[in-house]
C-alpha cells in the first residue's frame, strides 16, 4: 500500500468517526444526501474518491463542526495536490494519463479547450504528439512510453467525428509560430490544422499575435460539460468541478474568443506561419 493510499484511507477513516457520532446510519446519510447507499460503503471502503462536495454534505448531515469540515477539505485537497502531480501520473508514462482523458471526453457532449503554447491534442498530428511526449518526459524525468502515448492520443480524436458533440477548440498564433519537433513536424502539423474545415462538429479558433487580449492568458485550460476543468502546468494537472471554478474558466474563454480569428481569417495566419517556416530553410 502507498504512502497516498494510507492517507485516503485515514480520511476514509475520519468520515466514519463523524457517521458513528452522529448515530447514523450509512444507508441513513445516503438517503438524506440523495446518494445511492453503496456510494457511501464504497467511500468508507476507500474504493470510491470522495470530493470536496462530498465532505461538505457529509459534515453537514452529520452536524460535524464547521472547524472539522474544513480541516478534513484541506486534507482532501492535499492528497489531491499530491495525486496530480506528474511525477505521480506519469510514473508509468504518458499512455495511461491519455487513457484517463480519452474516457473524459467520450462522456462529454461539449469540450471547451484553450491551449496557450501548444495545438490542442484533439488536433495534434502523431508526429507532433511525439515530439510533445518526447519533451515533456525528458524534462520531467519519467519514462518514455511514446509510441504507446501517441497511439492513445491518436484514438482520442475519434471524438471530432462524433456529430453529438460540440467541441470548441482555441490556440494562440504563438503555438503556431514556435515550431515543436523539427520543422517538418511542424509543417505537417500545419497542414493537418488546414483540413479542419470540414469537421462539422469542432469550432476552431485562432488569437493572432497582436490581439489586444481581454484578460491575460496565463495557461491552458479545458471545460467538460459545464462541469469539470482541467488545468494542467509544468508539474501537477488540477481539476476541478466548483460551479464558481467552472463560471469563471467559460468568463475567461468567452473573453478570448473576443479577440480570436475563425474561418478564412484563421487560416491565413496559418498559411503566414507555414510560409514563415519554409523561409527559414
Amino acid at each position: 500500500m502507498t504512502e497516498l493510499d494510507q492517507r485516503r484511507l485515514a480520511l476514509a477513516d475520519e468520515l466514519a468517526v463523524l457517521l458513528r457520532a452522529a448515530g447514523m446510519s450509512g444507508r441513513k446519510l445516503a438517503h438524506a444526501a440523495g446518494w445511492q447507499p453503496s456510494k457511501v460503503s464504497r467511500i468508507l471502503t476507500g474504493k470510491q474518491s470522495v470530493t470536496d462536495a462530498d465532505i461538505a454534505t457529509w459534515c453537514r448531515l452529520t452536524s460535524a463542526p464547521d472547524t472539522e469540515a474544513k480541516r478534513l477539505r484541506a486534507t482532501l485537497r492535499s492528497i489531491r495536490a499530491d495525486e496530480a502531480r506528474w511525477t505521480r501520473q506519469t510514473a508509468a508514462g504518458h499512455r495511461t494519463v491519455q487513457e484517463d482523458m480519452a474516457s473524459l471526453e467520450q462522456r462529454a457532449r461539449t469540450i471547451r479547450q484553450f491551449d496557450l503554447a501548444l495545438v490542442p491534442g484533439l488536433l495534434q498530428t502523431a508526429d507532433y504528439a511525439a515530439a510533445v511526449f518526447r519533451s515533456l518526459a525528458d524534462v520531467r524525468d519519467t519514462p518514455r512510453d511514446t509510441d504507446q502515448a501517441v497511439r492513445v492520443r491518436m484514438l482520442r480524436q475519434s471524438v471530432l467525428y462524433d456529430s453529438s458533440k460540440t467541441i470548441t477548440l482555441l490556440t494562440s498564433e504563438f503555438a503556431l509560430r514556435h515550431a515543436i519537433g523539427d520543422r517538418d513536424v511542424m509543417a505537417g502539423q500545419l497542414d493537418r490544422l488546414i483540413a479542419l474545415e470540414g469537421l462539422r462538429s469542432v469550432h476552431f479558433g485562432i488569437v493572432p499575435l497582436n490581439s489586444v487580449l481581454p484578460v491575460p492568458a496565463l495557461h491552458g485550460f479545458c471545460i467538460l460539460d459545464d462541469e469539470q476543468v482541467i488545468v494542467e502546468t509544468m508539474h501537477d494537472e488540477a481539476s476541478t468541478h466548483d460551479p464558481a471554478d467552472i463560471a469563471l474558466y467559460n468568463r475567461v474563454a468567452d473573453a478570448l474568443w473576443t479577440a480570436a480569428v475563425t474561418g478564412e481569417e484563421a487560416r491565413h495566419i496559418i498559411q503566414r506561419s507555414a510560409q514563415t517556416l519554409r523561409e527559414l530553410d
